[in-house]
């Protein structure tokens, strides 16, 4: 019969806590579906799919959150975003 040997492993465990802010976009009452929809494509690199999906809420709901990251990944999509001429805020 072999012994049974019993090995001692260390696990070394980092918590990193960051921050996950959310990309909002608003509804508003100029922009087409389509335009919307291309910009998400574009700035978020949603599928079209999940953009059509998004904008349907930003519709029916007033708002959705399209996007979840750090502040330094989403204030560049918001501030493109904005510059299209839709309104959307980076909020916790």
């Amino acid at each position: 019969m072999q012994p049974f040997w019993e090995n001692d492993v260390e696990v070394l465990e980092e918590v990193i806590e960051t921050d996950v802010f959310n990309l909002v976009v608003f509804n508003d009452d100029v922009n087409t579906f389509d335009y919307v929809i291309d910009t998400l494509v574009e700035v978020c690199e949603h599928t079209p799919e999940q953009a059509e999906q998004c904008t349907l809420i930003i519709h029916y709901k007033g708002k959705c959150t399209v996007k979840n990251g750090s502040w330094e990944d989403l204030v560049p999509m918001r501030n493109e975003i904005c510059r299209r001429g839709i309104s959307a805020e980076v909020l916790k």
